[in-house]
């Protein structure tokens, strides 16, 4: 073997080899952490793929699903061509055609059904990736219709949701300052692994940190100084708890409580309807770590909190849950001080970076009225605050045609599985839509119903603009062409904006120049981010993020301060009940009749995070399915003894609305009663198990982590 041929093998980049080392970035984890990878490409092949070690936010560190990057891009499911459908929808039977051809399709059937009926008929939905999100919501206002909607139906925005009508905006823990961190429902190992060092760096300068979780994680036995392993969907009795003892222990902020809260006296009162001995039998925590767990967040601060971007709002009492989690901080004085939690407004696609960019105006100033979104009526906190239709609300739209029939669906990333009872919501699309289009990289269920597939590229196939925290922004080269006969998401959508020649000449122009007018006053454009392969640093961000400017300039609530008691729940219709105040209800208020709870004992959680996992997305990636091949039901050592489980048994999932099959893991990590299963199986959709009813009046979420169900043991023939 020649020296350059030891080279090649060992994949070493140069002039001899051939291999050239070319920079993107990883949108797997799409939108938040989309973290530098430097890919090695020789032949026009992705060889290699590592961290980018100079990149400003990863800073060379990838997760498993990042170091997956090549396996992601080489699968063999890749869509190749534009299809059409030639089969019943589901069938899953398609032909090649033409990009031309589809685009013609596509142009006639949505013009079809705008004529016909409106086109607020058409409902325009982006799944997975989320970076070509802008473009497709303002082309569904410039094509004449309300509804754009996004998985941000079941993900982060209740939490979002909560922050706004609690504090008029989110916050960020700001650990490099804090004493004391409370990470709620938090385990950096499996989920935003980056943030494990911020931890770590806390407690080597002496701070202490309290986990609270279901289960026992990597954090609760490497970080916590005190660990909560609390009865799932009980949180918020927890920090109504804790805020009572906070109260009557003298550990308040009053000074703080006067000066920037409204509504204490009704919080205050709700709080002493939870002492210490109530909280620990609802939550099945030890008393005094209850009380412990009050002492340190109060006393030992500046303290910070984690907020659960989506598991703890995954339950219908999620949303107050959430708000009970945050009035701690006000309460305390840690909301938007130093070492506590710091305002930090997203500067593009829900990513803060400092400084601001016209996203908004440039997704919504076209918004066409004229009717109510989907959702709008059985959800008016969410219609009300959030720009998006209610996905929870599609299939009983296109059941019942009311207010107005949906009669297509031009869908990019659209994933079914995303919602409960999912057969049931592809049932109701493949008999009631006119014309629906999906675009994606892989041929999904989803996908099987559409009329038109569209193929979409993987990040490293194309170029796209990003904000970084620390204040840069970067837009990416391709690093390979992209594949086959596949498309950027947003080549795409200008494409047909041309074919349909809607009224906007930005979308007309194309990604590029509609990314130049929303970054316009920052002191870069798209040329300027393009002449470098690193994000560039924004001349007018300003980072990191200042304490005190909420305080000093008010709060953006109806009272202008931070409001314990929200006036703008109070000021909605009474007859959806909805409380101003974060009370507490059961996860399972609506099953909890002596039959379904005889019926159905167990606790169903659908999943934490795997560090290896994201939804359905990257189930069938052969390298991170072979860590987990099987869908896997997670038991309690007592409770798989009591049934006569053992690991590696076949078993049935039930609840009132479904049955699934999955694997036994038996262990200790979960709750007695609790089953925690992994979500995102296409065989075994867990999301069949939850009601379509199942959901949180306030923000429309489901109850994703907190079911009834029952387990039983499949006796194989």
């Amino acid at each position: 073997m020649t020296e350059s041929e030891k080279k090649i093998r060992a994949k070493i980049p140069g002039e001899d080899t051939g291999i050239e080392v070319r920079r993107s970035l990883c949108a797997i984890c799409s939108p938040s952490h989309h973290c530098g990878v430097d890919c090695y490409v020789k032949d026009g092949k992705i060889i290699r793929v590592e961290g980018t070690p100079e990149h400003p936010y990863n800073h060379g560190k990838l997760c498993t699903k990042g170091s997956s990057l090549r396996n992601y891009v080489y699968r063999e499911d890749r869509i190749k061509t534009p299809l059409r459908r030639v089969g019943q929808r589901g069938e899953g039977k398609f032909e090649p055609i033409s990009w031309d051809e589809a685009y013609q399709i596509i142009a006639e059937n949505l013009n079809r059904v705008k004529e016909q009926y409106s086109a607020h008929s058409v409902a325009f939905f982006s799944g997975y990736c989320k970076w070509y999100r802008p473009i497709l919501h303002r082309m569904a206002h410039v094509f004449g219709s309300v509804n754009f909607g996004t998985d941000d139906s079941t993900c982060v925005t209740a939490k979002i949701l909560g922050d706004k009508v609690t504090a008029g905006c989110g916050a960020g823990p700001d650990m490099a300052h804090a004493r004391t961190f409370l990470g709620w429902n938090y385990d950096g190992y499996y989920s935003a692994h980056l943030s494990v060092a911020g931890v770590q760096k806390l407690k080597e300068r002496g701070g202490k940190v309290i986990i609270i979780d279901i289960r026992d994680t990597p954090a609760s036995k490497n970080l916590a100084d005190l660990f909560l392993k609390i009865n799932p969907g009980t949180d918020g009795a927890l920090a109504l708890g804790m805020a009572k003892l906070i109260i009557e222990n003298g550990w308040a902020d009053m000074d703080y409580v006067e000066k920037y809260t409204y509504g204490f006296d009704r919080y205050k009162a709700l709080a002493d309807q939870y002492p210490l001995d109530k909280v620990a039998e609802i939550t099945g925590l030890d008393a005094e770590k209850i009380l412990e767990a009050a002492r340190l967040y109060a006393t030992n601060g500046p303290a910070c909190t984690n907020y659960s971007a989506s598991a703890l709002v995954h339950h219908i009492n999620g949303f107050n849950a959430h708000r009970a989690i945050l009035c701690l901080s006000a309460l305390t004085g840690n909301f938007d001080r130093a070492g506590g939690n710091v305002p930090n407004p997203p500067t593009y696609l829900h990513k803060p970076a400092g400084f601001k960019v016209r996203e908004h105006e440039f997704r919504s100033d076209r918004y066409p009225g004229g009717q109510e979104r989907i959702g709008a009526e059985r959800f008016p906190l969410w219609n009300q605050l959030y720009d998006e239709f209610q996905a929870v609300d599609l299939l009983r739209q296109l059941e019942e045609g009311e207010p107005y029939p949906v009669k297509a669906i031009f869908g990019m990333g659209m994933n079914a599985k995303m919602l409960p009872e999912t057969d049931k919501l592809l049932a109701a699309m493949a008999e009631k839509l006119d014309f629906f289009v999906n675009t994606d990289l892989f041929m999904t269920l989803t996908c099987k119903y559409a009329d038109i597939v569209l193929p979409a590229c993987t990040s490293v196939e194309r170029g796209e603009l990003k904000a970084y925290q620390g204040g840069y922004l970067t837009y990416t080269r391709p690093v390979i062409p992209p594949l086959y006969e596949s498309r950027s998401d947003v080549d795409i959508l200008c494409d047909l904006a041309r074919v349909m020649d809607l009224d906007d000449g930005l979308l007309k122009q194309g990604y590029e120049a509609c990314m130049d007018w929303i970054i316009d006053g920052c002191g870069l454009t798209v040329a300027d981010l393009k002449a470098s392969d690193l994000p560039v640093k924004v001349p007018v961000a300003k980072w990191p993020a200042e304490a005190g400017k909420v305080l000093s300039g008010g709060f953006k609530t109806p009272t202008g301060k931070f409001e314990f008691y929200s006036e703008t729940i109070a000021a909605i219709d009474p007859r959806y009940g909805l409380d101003p105040l974060p009370v507490y209800t059961d996860s399972l208020a609506d099953q909890n009749d002596p039959e379904t709870r005889e019926k159905y004992p167990f606790y169903l959680c659908t999943g934490a995070r795997l560090a290896h996992a994201l939804h359905s997305r990257i189930h069938e990636t052969p390298w991170l399915r072979s860590l987990r091949p099987d869908p896997t039901v997670e038991v309690h050592t007592a409770d798989a003894a009591r049934l006569g489980l053992k690991d590696g048994d076949r078993a049935a999932l039930s609840s009132p609305y479904g049955e699934i099959r999955m694997v036994v893991k038996v262990t200790s990590k979960v709750k007695e009663g609790v089953l925690m299963t992994l979500h995102g199986y296409t065989e075994a959709n867990v999301n069949e198990l939850i009601g379509r009813n199942h959901v949180d009046p306030y923000s429309g979420f489901p109850g994703f982590k907190g079911m009834r169900c029952n387990i039983s043991k499949i006796q194989e023939a």
